[in-house]
C-alpha cells in the first residue's frame, strides 16, 4: 500500500509539475547504398536520428524543436527525401540543405513548402550536432550479416559519458558470449580462468561494483556479490552494449565502477530473418554445436521480432600446481588436475512494438537455460624434488549445474499535454539448482564419494517505472519513481557420507530469506546552456527496506540514500567534444555477508563468522572527465580520467564472543573508505586519411590505481585484483575484389595481487591473441572461420601463506613476511577453432 501510495505522489507530482527541459541535438554517419526506409512512429527526435543513421546524412535541429511531437509513420520511402517528408509531415517543421550536405531544421511557416521542395543548397543556423550511432533502424539483414563494412565505437548523443558498441563492432571475431565481447572494450577486466569471461570487473575493481543491465533492468544472478554472469548471455540476442561509466539521475544508481547495459534485438532495427550454423573445435578435436535463427517484420504499425540460439560450450584445461615450505625454498610436492567445463546454453527473445492511439506499446521476453558440468580430477604427489614424486591422494569432484534467467517487461508512452507519460513494468526470474559431489582415494578407481554439497536458489524481482517528461524553452524535465520488489530464497546443504549413510552437516543459516523493497523517486533536468554546452542534473533518493530470514531468526534494515548527478557536455566544435560528470554511486552488500549465517572456519581456521542483516551500501562519490574526437566520418578517438572515493566499505570486526572451536567469533561492519582512479584511452578509425577506406584499425588502454587500508592487517594496498594496466589493439582488412575479410586482436593486462588475512596471490595472464578469415558469396552467405587463444596463453598464480591459532596471530605473521607455505600455479587451456555459416533470407 505504501509503495502504491508514493507512485501515484510522484506521478502526479511530475504530471502537473511545470518546470521547463530540454532534447539533445544529433547528427550522424553511415550507411553506404542502404535500403528502403520504414519507421513506426516514435517520438520525432529519436526518428530522425534513425533515418541520419540510415543515409549516412546530417540532421541538425534544436531540442525545443522536436520537443513532444511525435513522427508519421513511414512505409519503404526511397530515398532519403522522400524518408524526411513522410517523418516530418504534420509537424510543422522545414527541412533545409547546407553546402556541406547536413539537413537543418526550421519551423515552417504559413506560407512554407513542403520539406521536400526546401531541400536547398542553403544553410540556416542550428544547434551543434552530435554524432549519433552508426548502423541501425531498419535495416535488411542481409545489409548487416552479409557485409564487408566495418563497424566502429558508436558515438551517443547521452550527457553522460557513455560508450556504445554494435553487435557488429565484435562479431567478425565470434564471440560465443556477451563475456567474450567485453574483453575488446576499455578498462574490462576478468579474473576467470582462461577462456572464460564470466564476472566483468570494470577498472579492475571487484565484480560487485559492476553493475549489470538487460535492456536498463538488473537481471538476479547467483553470485553472492550481486553479480551476474556475463558469458550466459549469448552474443546472438544482443543489438548492442553500452558502458555507463556515470549514471544520470533516471537511471539506477549501483555500478561504482560503471554500468554494463546489455540491449537485446530491437524489432524495429532489422527487416527478415538470419540464420547461423557453427561449430567449436577444442585443441583435443572435440567439437560442440552452435545453432540460432531469428527473424524481424513489421505490419502496418505493428513491428516484432523473435529468435532463439543453441550453444554448446567446452573449455579443457590442465593445471600444475607446485607446493613448497616458505617461501618458494624447499619443493614438499606437486597436483596435477584436469578440470573441463562442458554444457549447453539455449536461449530466445522476442520484442513486439505497436501503436495504441497516440502512444507506443512494447513487450519483450528473455529466456536463458544454462546447463552446465564441470568434472575436476586432481592427483597429488609428495616429493622433495619434481623428479622424484610418489602418489599421495586422489580427489574428484563432479559439478552439475542448472541455471535459469527469465525476463518479462512492457512499456508504455503516450503523449500528455505537453509531454510524455511512461509505464513500465517488468519481472525478471533467476533459478539455479547444482550439485557437488567429492570422491577421494589413492587412486581413481579406487576414489569413493565421500561429500555432496546442493545449492537451490529462486530469486524474484518485479520492477516498475512512471515518468513522466516535457520540454519547454530550453529545458527538458523528467521526474518519475522506479519501484522494486525482491525476494531470494537460497538453501545451501552439505551431506557427509557416514558408513553408507548420509549426514546432512548443514551450517546454520545456510537456509535463508532476503526480500528487499526498493523506491526510488527522481527528478532530472537538461539545460541547453548555449548550442554547444548542455548541462543534465538530478538526483535520486533511494528508499530500501530489506528482510533477511533463517532458523538463526530474522532482522529487519532500513536505508534512505539522496544520491545527486550532474554531467555537461561542451561541443567544441562539430567534431570535438568534451564531458564533464560527478555522481554518487552505491554497491550493495554481499548476500551471504548480509544473512544471519555462521560460517566455521571463517576467517581462520578456529574462527567463526556470521552475516550481518544491517550492513549499509558502500557509497561513492566519482568524477569522470573525458574528450572525444571524430575521426572522419565514421572513426573516434577517446579519452576519460576517472576518480572514485568510496565510503563505508564493509570490514571484518571481532564481536568479543569466543569461537566454539577457541578462536573469535567476526562480523562485517561498514568502516573503511578507499579511492580508485585512472585514464582510460580507446580509438578506432577507417584508415580513409591514408587511402585506405578498407582497412580499420582499434585500440584502447587503460591505466588504473587505487588505495585502501586493509580492514583486517591495518596496512595501504590496491584493490584486490586490479591490474596496473588494460589494452588491447587490432584491425579489420576488407578485401573488396574477394568479397572477403580478415582481422586479428591482441588483448593484455598487467600483474595483479590479491591480499586476505592469512594469503597474498601474485595473479599474471599470458597475452590473448585471436583472428578471423571470412569469405561472403551469394549475396546473403558469410562464411567465417575463427581462432582464439592463438598464443595458448597461461594463467599463473603465486599464494604465500600465513598461519597462526588466532587471528592476531595470523595478523603478526603476515606483518612479518613470515610464510608458512606457496605454491606455484600454472593453467592452461589449449586453442579454440570455430567455424560458422550465417545466411539471411
Amino acid at each position: 500500500m505504501r509503495m502504491r501510495s508514493l507512485a501515484l505522489g510522484v506521478s502526479a507530482l511530475a504530471i502537473l509539475s511545470v518546470v521547463p527541459g530540454p532534447v539533445s541535438a544529433q547528427n550522424q554517419t553511415v550507411a553506404a547504398s542502404p535500403a528502403a526506409f520504414t519507421l513506426a512512429p516514435r517520438d520525432l527526435g529519436d526518428a530522425l536520428v534513425a533515418l541520419g543513421r540510415h543515409y549516412g546524412r546530417n540532421i541538425l535541429f534544436t531540442p525545443a524543436q522536436v520537443a513532444g511531437k511525435r513522427s508519421a509513420p513511414v512505409t519503404a520511402a526511397a530515398g532519403f527525401d522522400a524518408a524526411l517528408t513522410a517523418l516530418l509531415s504534420g509537424t510543422g517543421l522545414s527541412a533545409e540543405v547546407g553546402a556541406d550536405g547536413s539537413v537543418t531544421l526550421a519551423t515552417r511557416t504559413a506560407a512554407a513548402a513542403p520539406a521536400a521542395n526546401r531541400l536547398q543548397a542553403t544553410r540556416a543556423p542550428a544547434a551543434t550536432p552530435v554524432a549519433a550511432p552508426e548502423q541501425t533502424e531498419p535495416q535488411k539483414v542481409e545489409e548487416i550479416i552479409v557485409t564487408g563494412q566495418i563497424f566502429y565505437r558508436n558515438r551517443t548523443p547521452d550527457p553522460n559519458p557513455v560508450l556504445s558498441y554494435d553487435l557488429e563492432y565484435f562479431q567478425r571475431f565470434e564471440p560465443v558470449s556477451v563475456g567474450e565481447m567485453m574483453k575488446r572494450v576499455p578498462g574490462v577486466t576478468f579474473a576467470a580462468d582462461v577462456l572464460e569471461y564470466d564476472a566483468v570487473q570494470m577498472r579492475g575493481l571487484p565484480p560487485g561494483y559492476t553493475q549489470v543491465l538487460i535492456n536498463g533492468r538488473r537481471p538476479p544472478g547467483g553470485e553472492a556479490d550481486r553479480s551476474f554472469f556475463v558469458d550466459r548471455i549469448p552474443a546472438e540476442l544482443v543489438e548492442r552494449v553500452e558502458i555507463v561509466r556515470a549514471p544520470r539521475a533516471d537511471q539506477p544508481s549501483e555500478g561504482v565502477a560503471g554500468t554494463l547495459n546489455v540491449v537485446t534485438k530491437e524489432s524495429e532495427a532489422f527487416e527478415g530473418g538470419f540464420a547461423k550454423a557453427g561449430a567449436l573445435i577444442n585443441k583435443d578435436g572435440k567439437v560442440r554445436p552452435s545453432f540460432a535463427v531469428a527473424y524481424a517484420d513489421s505490419l502496418e504499425d505493428m513491428s516484432y521480432w523473435a529468435a532463439i540460439n543453441y550453444q554448446g560450450r567446452r573449455n579443457p584445461k590442465k593445471k600444475v600446481t607446485d607446493f613448497y615450505d616458505g617461501s618458494f625454498s624447499e619443493f614438499t610436492g606437486r597436483e596435477l588436475q584436469d578440470d573441463t567445463r562442458d554444457g549447453v546454453d539455449i536461449s530466445a527473445n522476442g520484442e513486439l512494438v505497436t501503436r495504441l492511439g497516440e502512444g507506443a506499446l512494447r513487450l519483450t521476453g528473455l529466456v536463458v537455460d544454462t546447463d552446465r558440468d564441470e568434472d575436476e580430477t586432481s592427483v597429488t604427489f609428495e616429493g622433495d624434488s619434481p623428479a622424484e614424486l610418489e602418489q599421495e591422494e586422489v580427489e574428484v569432484q563432479r559439478e552439475r549445474i542448472g541455471q535459469q534467467t527469465y525476463a518479462l517487461s512492457a512499456a508504455f508512452t503516450h503523449p500528455l499535454s505537453i509531454g510524455e507519460l511512461g509505464l513500465d513494468a517488468g519481472w525478471a526470474g533467476y533459478r539455479e539448482d547444482s550439485k557437488t559431489e567429492t570422491d577421494e582415494g589413492d587412486t581413481v578407481p579406487e576414489a569413493e564419494l565421500v561429500e555432496r554439497e546442493t545449492l537451490d536458489t529462486t530469486d524474484d524481482e518485479f520492477s516498475g517505472t512512471v515518468y513522466y517528461k516535457f520540454t519547454q524553452g530550453r529545458v527538458e524535465t523528467k521526474a518519475g519513481i522506479d519501484l522494486l520488489h525482491k525476494k531470494r530464497d537460497t538453501a545451501n546443504r552439505t551431506f557427509a557420507l557416514d558408513d553408507g549413510e548420509w549426514e546432512e552437516e548443514t551450517a546454520p543459516g545456510a537456509v535463508f530469506t532476503i526480500k528487499e523493497q526498493r523506491y526510488d523517486p527522481y527528478l532530472r533536468f537538461s539545460f541547453d546552456l548555449t548550442d554547444r554546452v548542455t548541462l543534465d542534473a538530478g538526483a535520486r533518493y533511494e528508499i530500501t527496506r530489506r528482510d533477511v530470514r533463517s532458523e538463526e531468526g530474522k532482522a529487519d534494515y532500513d536505508s534512505e540514500a539522496f544520491n545527486p548527478s550532474a554531467h555537461l557536455r561542451f561541443q567544441a566544435s562539430e567534431v570535438d567534444r568534451f564531458l564533464f560528470s560527478v555522481a554518487r554511486t552505491v554497491r550493495r552488500p554481499d548476500y551471504d555477508l548480509i544473512s544471519p549465517y555462521r560460517q566455521e572456519e571463517e576467517p581462520a581456521d578456529e574462527d567463526e563468522l556470521i552475516g550481518n542483516p544491517l550492513l549499509a551500501n558502500e557509497r561513492a562519490w566519482g568524477v569522470d572527465i573525458g574528450y572525444e574526437r571524430q575521426l572522419g566520418r565514421r572513426g573516434i578517438i577517446g579519452a576519460n580520467f576517472f576518480y572514485r572515493d568510496i565510503q563505508d566499505l564493509i570490514e571484518l570486526f571481532n564481536t568479543g564472543e569466543e569461537a566454539d572451536a577457541g578462536g573469535n567469533v567476526y562480523e562485517a561492519r561498514n568502516a573503511g573508505k578507499g579511492q580508485s582512479w585512472g585514464v582510460e584511452i580507446d580509438f578506432s578509425t577507417p584508415l580513409d586519411f591514408a587511402g585506405l577506406p578498407d582497412t580499420g584499425l582499434f585500440a584502447n588502454y587503460t591505466w588504473l590505481d587505487s588505495e585502501l587500508r586493509d580492514p583486517v592487517l591495518g596496512t595501504k594496498r590496491r584493490f584486490n585484483n586490479q591490474p596496473r594496466h588494460v589494452y588491447n589493439l587490432g584491425f579489420i582488412q576488407t578485401i573488396q575484389s574477394l568479397d572477403a575479410s580478415l582481422g586479428a586482436s591482441l588483448s593484455g593486462r598487467s600483474k595483479a595481487k590479491e591480499v586476505s588475512l592469512d594469503e597474498e596471490v601474485d595473479l599474471s595472464y599470458g597475452k590473448d591473441l585471436e583472428a578471423f578469415v571470412e569469405k561472403r558469396f551469394a549475396d546473403r552467405f558469410v562464411l567465417r572461420f575463427s581462432a582464439s587463444n592463438l598464443l595458448n596463453r597461461k594463467k599463473k598464480e603465486g599464494f604465500v601463506t600465513f598461519d597462526g591459532d588466532s587471528v592476531a596471530d595470523i595478523i603478526d605473521a603476515h606483518r612479518a613476511g613470515e610464510v608458512e607455505e606457496s605454491e606455484r600455479e600454472s593453467e592452461q587451456s589449449g586453442r579454440l577453432f570455430q567455424v560458422t555459416l550465417r545466411a539471411t533470407f
